[in-house]
């Protein structure tokens, strides 16, 4: 390119730069000038300065006719105003789970009991008695309100509750177990999800490991020859999200409780799950935190978004004395909860102790049956064929299966029926990724298997069906 074609470009460039408005001026356009009413301004100048310092580099790079055309005012007060709303709209919003994985944790892991919402209601609107005792008019403690819950539910002598499963294991081990060794099967030095291991956990409490047995087989004997004068307690974790097949040897739960009583040495156990109810008949085979406690062991940690169905939290239950040393570490003030958490939590166990788990919604996902699952499909579909474009989609149902999620039940899945859509006009893929962008105001998540969208209502709420019908009829045409 010439020099006078260089000198032509920087001309025009030149010329389009001045032709870029001044903030001021956009500011007082009609739709900036409303959302000025709801926005900070100085909020407003920075997102305007942004979208002009991008114009001007636009500009600088190139001379695009979409560049030269987004130059009038009504475009770039457009842009402004577009960027503030984006900001002003939650980032946190619903969205319909066609998965048929009830613990997802990309998606929540457990969604909350209707009950939670007027507890969350009368709690966060209003003050409440969270550390207040209103018998004696003293300060109270903030356990008393799911401690007797977690105590009749678990039969352990005493229960508190932290912000997450890990940790409750953290606090533990920093409470009971700091400058000493640990003993832990190699087995069972698990990756609990988003890159944290239990041997990291462990080494932020202070706490020392001692690595026992292989990967695949753990003797008795193992942890029997590890104690020492700086042994401080046996942990055993239990596999939840993963399991190891084969070759394979462990000591039982028994074997451990009796091995804690001989050697003085408390045994805990992190269950991970926190299964509160027995669920094989319905095709979970996870143990129950109860069993756990029953069989002796001295205190157990789980979770409590998960097979509980309740809020995040991490719960500890267990042996009186051992609970009230975590309770005195400094840690535990650290990881306490707020009472919107303590309000959804003892509304959780409260359908427990009634025995309506129907009011949780993963109790009530993981019990339905194919039956229930096919006719619910059966009448979906008969709502959504007369909104498909006719001789472009095929529809049917298979079977399928569910998962529990949320790092429970790795090996095992829930006999389901699910919906299988196949469109002339998309691919799965392509539908997939329809139904994600929200067309109709709210994302739908399905998964794709065999060139088919494939959608599992084990997880999807009857209110919620007409919304995704409307969704599934404007992303197949």
């Amino acid at each position: 390119m010439d020099a006078r074609a260089k000198r032509a470009i920087s001309a025009e460039q030149a010329e389009l730069l001045r032709q870029i408005p001044s903030v001021d001026e956009l500011l007082l356009q009609p739709r900036l000038a409303a959302l000025s009413k709801r926005v900070e301004h100085s909020v407003m100048v920075e997102v305007a300065r942004a979208v002009l310092a991008d114009l001007r580099g636009r500009i600088a790079g190139e001379l695009a006719a979409s560049v030269v055309a987004a130059l009038s005012v009504g475009d770039i007060e457009g842009t402004i105003a577009e960027w503030v709303e984006r900001i002003l709209a939650h980032s946190l919003q619903p969205v319909i789970n066609a998965t048929g994985v009830i613990l997802h944790t990309n998606l929540g892991r457990a969604p909350l009991p209707e009950s939670v919402v007027e507890e969350f209601r009368r709690t966060a609107t209003q003050y409440s008695n969270l550390e207040y005792d209103l018998e004696a008019g003293t300060r109270g403690k903030r356990d008393v309100h799911t401690a007797e819950l977690l105590t009749r539910l678990t039969g352990a002598e005493a229960a508190i509750v932290v912000n997450n499963c890990a940790a409750a294991v953290l606090v533990t081990l920093a409470a009971l177990a700091r400058g000493g060794e640990v003993i832990v099967s190699r087995g069972e030095l698990i990756e609990i999800g988003d890159g944290f291991r239990i041997p990291e956990i462990m080494e932020q409490s202070g706490a020392i490991l001692r690595e026992v047995g292989t990967t695949n087989r753990t003797r008795l004997a193992d942890y029997e020859n590890a104690i020492n004068e700086k042994s401080r307690l046996l942990l055993r974790v239990h596999p939840s999200n993963f399991k190891v097949t084969g070759f394979t040897d462990k000591p039982s739960l028994d074997e451990l409780v009796t091995l804690s009583q001989r050697s003085g040495l408390p045994l805990v156990e992190d269950l991970g799950s926190g299964c509160l109810i027995d669920l094989s008949e319905h095709g979970v085979s996870e143990p129950t935190v109860r069993q756990s406690v029953e069989a002796g062991v001295g205190l157990v940690t789980f979770s409590s978004d998960k097979l509980l169905g309740g809020p995040q939290a991490g719960i500890l239950a267990g042996k009186k004395d051992l609970i009230a040393r975590v309770r005195r570490h400094p840690l535990f003030r650290a990881l306490r909860v707020d009472k919107l958490t303590i309000a959804a939590l003892e509304a959780t166990l409260g359908a427990y102790l009634r025995s309506a788990w129907n009011e949780v919604p993963a109790m009530r996902m993981i019990r339905m049956t194919p039956y229930e699952l096919k006719r619910r499909a059966e009448n979906f579909i008969r709502e959504l064929r007369p909104e498909l474009p006719l001789d472009e989609v095929e529809i049917e149902i298979a079977d399928g299966a569910s998962l529990a999620g949320g790092g429970s039940t790795p090996s095992q899945s829930l006999p389901s029926k699910v919906i299988r859509i196949a469109s002339a006009r998309y691919s799965a893929t392509k539908l997939e990724q329809r139904l994600r962008r929200a067309p109709a105001g709210i994302a739908v998540i399905a998964r794709v298997e065999d060139e088919r969208l494939i959608l599992d209502l084990r997880t999807v709420f009857p209110e919620q069906e007409p919304l995704l019908i409307k969704t599934l009829a404007a992303v197949l045409h």
